[in-house]
């Protein structure tokens, strides 16, 4: 009769050793730490292993930390989705129907656009920049002419147009590790994004708002510098999957200049952000050089 007693409390505590070894898990390094990127210091004490502020109508580098080294760039990349889109011109009230190929299978990540959701070309080029809805970009890149397969090359050749030799894409929305570039190359995406005024507009959108069916879908920014009214920001984008940290780039006026920044490879949370507030607290209380600054290594 004992053993019988302990086997029906068995389960019990098994249940709650599984929840706490679930806890326990650590966090999957990103490759930037993998390749010891976190290692390197820099004069503006930056969370991110990579960054690059450039003043946009000269191209006069303002700071440069690693600012050459490829690394996965996560949801920027439908900063590039959003441009292929765009110059293709296709017809924004269209509507798109997401599909069981546009659920995430690579990270498994949910979403709120559930399959036969039916919306604008439009509404998913606005969700996809602003919330970075992943169902979005994909659907996006499917119901491109040819397939997702041409939409692809049509990111590639984009890149190779704009002169980015370090980017490479493999699909639309920036779940994959292999999406990758570098600061340097993220900094001429970002000129090139921001002189189409709907990507400027769609990107720093704080809210929006869709009908699915009968109820209204309310969607945020994921930048929540874009709510700040100190911030005069002309075009954003954020991005995170654990091999690319927390990643951010930024159109935005500082001084009186027009600067890009990106940041790549943050740990923590809101360090991105930190990142950007950090600069701009440079850029106010100084007056930069034409030489960048350059970042130690620290033992």
């Amino acid at each position: 009769m004992r053993s019988v007693a302990k086997s029906a409390t068995a389960p019990v505590r098994a249940r709650h050793v599984k929840r706490s070894i679930v806890r326990a898990e650590p966090t999957k390094p990103s490759f930037g730490q993998l390749a010891g990127l976190h290692g390197m210091s820099d004069a503006l004490d930056l969370k991110s292993s990579a960054a690059l502020v450039l003043d946009q109508d000269t191209n006069e580098v303002l700071f440069s930390k690693n600012s050459e080294a490829v690394l996965p760039i996560a949801s920027l990349t439908k900063l590039m989705t959003a441009v292929v889109v765009t110059e293709a011109q296709l017809p924004l009230d269209e509507v798109i129907a997401i599909s069981q190929e546009d659920v995430d299978t690579e990270k498994h990540s949910g979403s709120r656009l559930k399959v036969g959701t039916r919306l604008t070309r439009g509404e998913m080029l606005h969700l996809a920049l602003m919330s970075s809805e992943n169902r979005a970009a994909h659907s996006l890149g499917r119901s491109y002419p040819g397939g997702l397969d041409a939409f692809v090359v049509a990111m590639n050749q984009k890149a190779q147009e704009l002169g980015m030799a370090d980017t490479h894409y493999v699909e639309p929305t920036g779940l994959s590790s292999r999406n990758q570039s570098s600061a340097r190359d993220l900094a001429t995406l970002v000129k090139a994004a921001h002189e189409h005024q709907i990507i400027r507009e769609l990107s720093t959108s704080p809210e929006y708002q869709v009908a699915v069916g009968k109820r209204q879908l309310q969607f945020r920014n994921t930048n929540l510098l874009v709510r700040n009214p100190t911030w005069d920001i002309g075009l954003q984008k954020t991005g995170y999957i654990s091999e690319a940290g927390r990643c951010l780039v930024m159109q935005a006026q500082l001084a009186g200049r027009k600067l890009i920044m990106v940041f790549l490879d943050s740990t923590g949370k809101y360090s991105r952000i930190g990142d950007a507030e950090r600069v701009r607290k440079w850029i106010n209380e100084s007056t930069p050089t034409t030489t960048a600054l350059t970042p130690k290594v620290t033992s």
